[in-house]
């Protein structure tokens, strides 16, 4: 596998996860405390802003590395590739969380918002298991379970961090 599409890799998969994990997180956090259109005002500003902090700090990372291996200044085009790469990733995968909160009046909408979101970290991981022939299934779970314990977390913070 050559270099640029081991970037876009990386980043499509530490993008969505991410988006998925923070976003579902935050949103399942904040959902008994407030109204329907805080939580989705919340969760539209943070996948853009969060969205745009991953992709530069991509373009930082990636940039850096490059030079680290190649030990001269290296021209930033792939690295900006990756940073977009990663930025559609978040504020793509950050819609799933949030769409329940569109269509869904009640607090069934956070469950809706976890349950999509474990199932999405499973196909990304059952699909990182085909990309790298790593096994499918046993991918997709490690996602899915080690992401939601990260879900888990935000969750409970949320619930025991009341204002």
């Amino acid at each position: 596998m050559d270099a640029t599409k081991a970037i876009y890799i990386r980043n499509i998969i530490f993008g969505v996860e991410d988006s998925l994990v923070s976003t579902v997180g935050l949103l399942a956090g904040i959902a008994s405390q407030t109204s329907r259109e805080i939580i989705l005002l919340t969760g539209i500003v943070y996948i853009f802003v969060e969205g745009f902090s991953m992709a530069v700090g991509s373009f930082l990372s990636e940039e850096a590395t490059e030079e680290y291996l190649s030990l001269k200044k290296v021209p930033f085009k792939q690295s900006i590739i990756g940073s977009i790469v990663m930025f559609f990733s978040f504020v793509l995968a950050g819609l799933i969380p949030i769409a329940p909160y569109i269509f869904i009046f009640s607090q069934t909408a956070v469950m809706v918002s976890i349950a999509a979101s474990i199932v999405a970290l499973f196909i990304l991981g059952f699909i990182s298991g085909e990309v790298t022939k790593t096994g499918m299934f046993s991918r997709g779970l490690r996602m899915a379970i080690l992401a939601g314990a990260a879900i888990f977390i935000g969750i409970m913070v949320g619930k025991f961090v009341s204002i």
